[in-house]
C-alpha cells in the first residue's frame, strides 16, 4: 500500500513538473513574435538585393552587345578579277603614236580588284569601295562612296539591281547621296562580282561609261513594284572628256521604274522601264593668231618666198550645252530547272540622243546635226549544278544610226553599229571562280582595199580568276 502511494506521489510531481514547464513555456511564446515578422523584412531586403544584381547583369549584358554589335556594324568585302588574255586580234607589238601608250593586249592584268567596307547602322548606311586595277597602270582609286538613309531602319541596305529583283512585304524606302551606281535598266547597276559575263555590252559602256557618278539617289519598293531616281552630274568616271566632274551646271535626271514577280513556282519575272534626261557640254575653242609656215619645198634649206604660206587665226569660240535623252526597257525571266539550277533569259533595249560618252564621243554642235544611238541585248545563261555555269549572249550598239559615208561620186548610209558575241563557261566553287570567254566582234572601224568600212579583226578570248571575301 505503502509503495503505491509512493508511485502515486511520484506520478503526480511529475506531471505537475510537466504541467509546470508547459506553462512557462506558453508564458514565453508571446516575445518569439517580433523574429516571426521580422522574417519578410529579411526576404524583402534580400530579393531588393538580387534585383539590383540581375539589374548590374542586365547593363553589363547591354553594354557588351552593343559594344559587339558596333563592331560587326563594320564589314569588309571585297574581291579580286585576274585577267590573262590569251590573244586578242587587234592587239600589236607597238605604241600608239599620239599616246605612247602599249597596243599590246596579249597580257595578264588586274582588271579589278576591289575593297568595301559597310557600316549599317540602322536608320543610317555608309559604304566605302575602292577600286585598284592595272588597265592602263597601275592605279587606286574611290569606285563607290554613299552615305544612305533608309526606312525602316531594321531593313537591310539593298544595290540597285538587287531592288530591281525584289518583293517586299513593306515599304521600304532609301535616299543615298555620293558616288552612286547610276540607276538605268539591269546592265548598267549590275555589279560586277555578280554579272555572269566578262564585262558589260557595248551598249551600257558606251552610254553610261563605268556606270558611277555623283548625285543623289531615292530609291524603294512595295510589294512587287520598285522605283528609282537619281539626279547626277552626268558625267561618269568612265568618260574620257571629264570623268568625275561636271562643266555644266545642269543635271541629268535618271529613272527606273519595274516589277519583280513569282509567277509560279520556280517561275520568276522582272522588267522595267528606264529614262534619262539632261544636257551635254560642248568644249569651246580659245583664239589663235595668224602664223606664217615655212614648207621647204625643194629641200635646200634656204626660205624662198614661194614656200611661206600665211594661216590666218581664229576668234574664240564659246562652250555651249545640248540636249539629250535615253528611253530604255529590260525584261528578265528566271527559271529553275530540275537538277541542273537556274536558267536566266535577259532582254534590254535602248533608244538614245547624244548620250554616247565612251569611245564615241557625242557632239552635235561639232557634226552640226543630232546624234541617233540605238543598242539592244539578249542573252542566256544556265546553271550546271552549283559548279558551274554556262552562258551566251548578243548585244549590238550603233552610235550614229544617220552616219553616211563620202565615196567618190556620193555620200552613202554608213553603218557604225558594233556588236558582239560572247561564248562564257564558268567553273565556280564557294566564292571563287574560273571563267573563259570567247568575243567575236563585229565593227566598221576598218578599211578595205577600195577604203569601203569594213570590221577591224578584234576576237579575243580570255581567262579569268575571280576570288571573293
Amino acid at each position: 500500500m505503502r509503495a503505491r502511494r509512493v508511485h502515486f506521489l511520484v506520478a503526480r510531481a511529475l506531471a505537475a513538473g510537466i504541467a509546470f514547464g508547459a506553462g512557462r513555456a506558453s508564458a514565453a511564446d508571446p516575445p518569439a513574435a517580433p523574429a516571426s515578422q521580422a522574417a519578410p523584412v529579411a526576404r524583402d531586403g534580400e530579393l531588393a538585393r538580387l534585383r539590383e544584381e540581375l539589374e548590374a547583369q542586365k547593363r553589363a549584358h547591354a553594354d557588351l552587345e552593343a559594344r559587339v554589335t558596333a563592331q560587326k556594324s563594320l564589314t569588309v568585302s571585297g574581291y579580286v578579277h585576274g585577267d590573262w588574255t590569251v590573244f586578242r586580234q587587234s592587239s600589236q607589238n607597238e605604241l600608239d603614236p599620239a599616246t605612247r601608250a602599249p597596243l599590246n593586249e596579249d597580257r595578264f592584268s588586274i582588271r579589278r580588284a576591289r575593297i568595301r567596307l559597310e557600316s549599317d547602322q540602322g536608320l543610317v548606311h555608309g559604304a566605302l569601295e575602292l577600286d585598284a586595277n592595272t588597265v592602263n597602270g597601275p592605279q587606286v582609286r574611290p569606285w563607290n562612296a554613299e552615305a544612305s538613309i533608309k526606312w525602316p531602319a531594321s531593313a537591310p541596305y539593298r544595290a540597285v539591281a538587287q531592288v530591281m529583283r525584289e518583293t517586299f512585304d513593306e515599304p521600304f524606302i532609301m535616299v543615298s547621296a555620293g558616288l552612286l551606281m547610276t540607276p538605268f535598266g539591269y546592265d548598267v547597276p549590275e555589279r560586277e562580282n555578280q554579272r555572269p559575263f566578262l564585262e558589260r555590252t557595248t551598249m551600257a559602256n558606251e552610254l553610261f561609261p563605268q556606270s558611277y557618278d555623283l548625285g543623289l539617289r531615292v530609291l524603294g519598293g512595295y510589294k512587287f513594284v520598285n522605283y528609282a531616281l537619281a539626279i547626277v552630274n552626268g558625267d561618269p568616271i568612265g568618260e574620257r572628256t571629264f570623268p568625275g566632274r561636271d562643266p555644266d551646271k545642269s543635271k541629268d535626271l535618271v529613272f527606273r521604274v519595274g516589277a519583280s514577280s513569282e509567277v509560279t513556282t520556280g517561275v520568276r519575272f522582272d522588267a522595267g522601264f528606264s529614262g534619262l534626261t539632261g544636257r551635254g557640254f560642248h568644249e569651246g575653242t580659245p583664239p589663235t593668231k595668224d602664223q606664217i609656215v615655212w614648207r621647204d619645198g625643194n629641200g635646200d634649206g634656204a626660205v624662198d618666198p614661194v614656200e611661206l604660206e600665211v594661216l590666218a587665226g581664229s576668234a574664240a569660240t564659246p562652250s555651249e550645252g545640248f540636249q539629250r535623252f535615253a528611253l530604255g526597257a529590260d525584261v528578265r525571266a528566271h527559271v529553275t530547272m530540275p537538277v541542273l539550277g537556274e536558267l536566266q533569259v535577259r532582254g534590254e533595249l535602248v533608244r538614245a540622243k547624244n548620250l554616247s560618252r565612251g569611245i564615241f564621243k557625242a557632239d552635235p554642235v561639232a557634226a552640226s546635226r543630232d546624234l541617233r544611238e540605238l543598242g539592244w541585248y539578249v542573252s542566256v545563261t544556265q546553271e550546271i549544278t552549283k559548279w558551274a555555269i554556262v552562258g551566251v549572249r548578243y548585244d549590238v550598239f550603233d552610235p550614229d544610226a544617220d552616219a553616211l559615208d563620202q565615196r567618190p561620186f556620193a555620200r552613202v548610209p554608213n553603218d557604225t553599229s558594233l556588236s558582239t558575241w560572247a561564248f562564257m563557261a564558268t567553273a565556280r566553287w564557294k566564292k571563287a571562280r574560273l571563267v573563259a570567254e570567247y568575243d567575236k566582234r563585229k565593227n566598221a572601224l576598218g578599211r578595205d582595199v577600195t577604203g569601203a568600212p569594213t570590221t577591224l579583226a578584234d576576237d579575243s578570248f580570255t581567262l579569268r580568276a575571280v576570288v571573293g571575301f
